[in-house]
């Protein structure tokens, strides 16, 4: 083949991929971008270095020698995101589907060696039909080259997929390999088994979008941490997203540059409710502490029981997790559990600061719960804050009940700094349920049972619904006003910046999963 020929060949596959042109956003926002034009819509403009783009695949069988194209499907390369270096692949759905083949395989674990080696996050835009079924087990065994470099850079690099088309079979176990999954709403969906299979299996009669669409894995499974109504907006939120991770573990978050003041806010001094069982929103609290603007949030519509997201304080980037009481009074269950785990663990592999909101009545009752291992999950989240070595403070702002109180980042399970406001309530249970079980005896005796439990509560409540008792015991580092949180947060994690803390000598933990 003359270079010449070469040539024409490669200009025609870039004009079947895009031509590296971007579509006017405004014009084409709804719709799907072609390959090209999502890497250049993701990178730097002009900092795209492509990667194998005259590679064919391998295959001679039903007559697939007859139909090649430059690249094979997939566009890999590296470029950089606000001047930060990153590797990227983009599947393209207009060559056989966007289906991994052998050579197609081979593109994406060069180029995630390359991203483990060079340090820099990884990121890939998913738009496939699945393995190439003309090349039979060798497909499937590319795709466990790719899933085993996922695991080998777990931890190592960010790693980020971007779900924008079909992502089905065994193509799905590479997204959930990495740290986070962004899919587009209504033109990607990501399944193990299609509709067709599961009415044959089950009999179920469900569509693509309701089986695996961006908002079933949103909401229903948390498959998937963000989404987004199309190409464009996905990949915005993917480079806002890598602004808070800094580029592999020995890394740090870039700082940015923000003017401090006085930093009392006032209006969180009036946030917490006179009535202890009235809920108050938990996000109202983390705007009022962190950078203007700066709060990212994760799985916002999975498990909204407990927040997670990121956001800047003082320019630093931190991680935050914290209890809502405006679902299910903030209790800790199942999914909240996983996705606090989870999320806690991401930052802890990357250098990235913990804050946590502690308002946790205990964890939520009922067979349902039990049934589906509460105790397991439960213990994923107190496993992921105890094996966390990155600096961590927690601020109580009501209530701390149970074994919820250990589990939310407390002292005892390694917490660099804990403070508490003056409505903080630190205590085995509840006042009213307390009272029952120890002065059950008076309670009963009494003449006015009703008033005799209100006067017990009060007394328990005296002793310990308050966050004094800790303090006295060093549980508490120190009883701030919400108003201070934000100074005191600063000051605090300014503190903590150099902290230098290991684990005992091991292979690796065994996390109950």
């Amino acid at each position: 083949m003359t270079d010449k020929f070469k040539l024409l060949q490669l200009k025609r596959a870039q004009a079947k991929l895009g031509g590296g042109k971007v579509r006017n956003d405004k014009q084409h926002a709804s719709k799907k971008l072609t390959a090209r034009e999502r890497v250049e819509v993701l990178l730097d403009e002009g900092s795209f270095e492509e990667i194998g783009m005259f590679v064919e695949h391998r295959s001679t069988d039903f007559g697939m020698e007859k139909t090649k194209f430059l690249g094979d499907g997939v566009v890999t390369g590296y470029g950089t995101i606000g001047g930060r270096l990153v590797y990227v692949f983009s599947q393209d759905f207009t060559v056989f589907g966007g289906s991994l083949s052998e050579t197609h395989a081979e593109k994406i674990v060069k180029l995630m060696d390359l991203a483990i080696r060079n340090g820099a996050p990884l990121i890939g835009l998913n738009d496939s039909g699945g393995a190439r079924i003309q090349e039979g087990v060798v497909s499937l065994g590319g795709y466990a080259d790719i899933f085993y470099r996922n695991t080998l850079a777990s931890g190592v690099i960010p790693q980020i997929s971007v779900i924008m088309g079909p992502c089905a079979g065994g193509a799905v176990y590479s997204p959930a390999i990495t740290d986070f999954t962004i899919m587009v709403e209504h033109t990607s969906y990501m399944f193990v088994t299609g509709p067709n299979v599961v009415k044959t299996v089950t009999n179920e009669d469900v569509s693509s979008e309701e089986l695996g669409g961006a908002h079933t894995h949103a909401e229903k499974s948390g498959v998937t941490h963000i989404t987004a109504v199309n190409d464009i907006e996905a990949l915005e939120k993917t480079k806002t997203l890598l602004g808070y991770i800094p580029q592999n573990w020995a890394a740090v978050t870039p700082k940015w540059k923000v003017e401090l003041g006085d930093e009392y806010r006032p209006e969180l001094d009036s946030i917490i409710p006179v009535n202890t069982n009235t809920p108050y929103d938990i996000k109202d609290v983390i705007r009022g502490v962190v950078d203007k603007d700066s709060f990212f949030e994760i799985q916002e519509l999975f498990a909204d029981n407990i927040v997670v997201g990121f956001a800047r304080l003082a320019g630093r980037s931190i991680g935050i997790v914290a209890n809502q009481p405006m679902c299910l009074a903030g209790v800790l269950d199942v999914n909240s559990s996983r996705k606090g785990a989870r999320f806690v663990r991401f930052c802890d592999c990357f250098n990235i600061p913990l804050l946590v909101f502690v308002d946790v009545p205990g964890f939520l009752p009922g067979t349902d719960q039990e049934w589906n291992g509460i105790i397991v999950n439960g213990a994923k989240l107190l496993y992921a804050f105890s094996e966390a070595t990155v600096p961590r403070i927690t601020v109580i702002t009501r209530k701390a009940y149970g074994g919820a109180y250990d589990v939310m980042n407390s002292k005892h399970i390694g917490a660099d700094m804990n403070f508490a406001w003056p409505s903080a309530e630190i205590a085995v249970m509840g006042a009213k349920g307390a009272s029952e079980i120890i002065f059950r005896n008076e309670i009963q005796a009494s003449d006015d049972k009703e008033a005799k439990l209100k006067e017990k509560e009060q007394e328990y409540a005296e002793k310990f619904a308050h966050p004094y008792g800790a303090a006295a015991r060093g549980f508490i580092d120190e009883v701030i006003l919400p108003g201070e949180t934000r100074r005191k947060l600063i000051k605090g994690f300014a503190m903590l910046e150099n902290k230098k803390d290991e684990l005992p000598p091991k292979k690796h933990g065994n996390i109950p999963l």
